[in-house]
């Protein structure tokens, strides 16, 4: 099997970050999203890989390389607008070869990995096999209707949804489905939806499997959603101490501090991970905070939070929370304290607070 991983969306939903940063490449526990999906076909014994790519194509790229770290081949696809996830099927046509293939938004994350899912798929040999999720709010999502453990209707974000089951980012598809992006037609939306697709393999009497999820998924394209995928990645980790701690210091559960990184007079409750060559002074990181590398964060305190590299938290009077604050970024204090922080900031920002 190949695997084609998309690429090309703009991450409108997290600006003013994803003006300067492709929001594939945002990272969830110190490392680009991206990456976990590239990971999970890797392990799942794919090793053709192609990317569609967009506007931040030269950052993925230079992020991504010819994919020999994951020994993986990497082929750059390049799609001139977001017009679809089946339009990223179609332009991906040569590149397929009519073999059968994943197709991974590449801002999902899946706690089991894709495995199990493509050794079934290899199994059965279904036309498609779609991975499934229930959700509170199924308006939002690609929804799929079940009769007898089949597919029987796919809808895109229905107004009225007569299931609550979510398709989850992650597809497998045999070849047929090529015929099918070539005969869909535009949604409202203007786009090439992967559900007509699906549908169409149906209406023509192709089988389509469904799999229910177990465990977590996440679409990681707003805050509240790279937070908590932050959090639940952190979970996994095991304790490692790289860098230095003083004797003043206390690290506390499951913590990674990354080599060159300095802890002094601080305490640090895990899970949580310090990027390399970060500086902790006198300051307080709590659970489920990702600190990336060159970050220094000085008399504050910070917790349920990612923050990027290179920037500055200084002697702030309240505990930062449920924040994202870009690469480059100076948050410091001045005379009148305010009550309370919640921040999401842009690459190269800077903040004073008086008080």
């Amino acid at each position: 099997m190949k695997g084609l991983v998309l690429s090309g969306g703009k991450g409108s939903r997290l600006r003013p970050l994803t003006y300067t940063r492709a929001k594939q490449l945002m990272p969830i526990a110190n490392k680009p999203v991206l990456f976990y999906g590239i990971e999970a076909l890797a392990a799942a014994g794919i090793r053709d890989i192609g990317i569609v790519v967009g506007d931040t194509r030269e950052e993925i790229r230079a992020a991504v390389g010819d994919g020999s770290q994951w020994d993986v081949s990497v082929t750059y696809i390049e799609q001139d607008a977001p017009l679809g996830l089946a339009h990223a099927v179609l332009i991906s046509e040569a590149f397929l070869a009519n073999k059968p293939f994943v197709m991974y938004l590449g801002d999902n994350l899946l706690k089991t990995g894709i495995t199990p899912f493509v050794e079934e798929f290899i199994r059965t040999r279904p036309a498609a096999q779609i991975l499934l999720t229930r959700v509170p709010d199924p308006q939002m999502f690609g929804v799929a209707e079940l009769a007898d453990g089949q597919v029987v209707r796919l809808v895109e974000k229905p107004k009225e949804p007569k299931s609550d089951l979510a398709l989850v980012g992650v597809y497998m598809f045999g070849p047929e489905v090529l015929e099918s992006v070539k005969r869909i037609t535009p949604s409202s939306r203007n786009e090439l939806e992967i559900t007509d697709a699906i549908q169409d393999l149906i209406d023509r009497g192709y089988v389509v499997r469904p799999h229910l999820v177990d465990g977590w998924w996440k679409d990681t394209g707003k805050l509240d959603d790279m937070l908590e995928a932050n959090r639940l990645i952190l979970e996994t980790f095991d304790r490692r101490i790289d860098g230095t701690v003083d004797a003043d210091s206390r690290v506390e559960g499951n913590v990674v501090v990354e080599a060159g990184a300095e802890i002094v007079g601080s305490v640090i409750r895990g899970p949580a991970i310090i990027g390399a060559h970060a500086k902790i002074d006198h300051a307080y990181v709590g659970p489920f905070t990702s600190i990336m590398n060159d970050v220094e964060i000085r008399g504050s305190e910070i917790e349920h939070s990612i923050v990027l590299e290179g920037s500055v938290l200084s002697d702030l009077a309240n505990r930062v929370i449920d924040s994202l604050i870009g690469r480059n970024v100076r948050i410091y204090r001045q005379p009148v304290k305010p009550s309370a922080y919640r921040f999401m900031l842009g690459d190269n920002s800077e903040v004073g607070i008086r008080w």
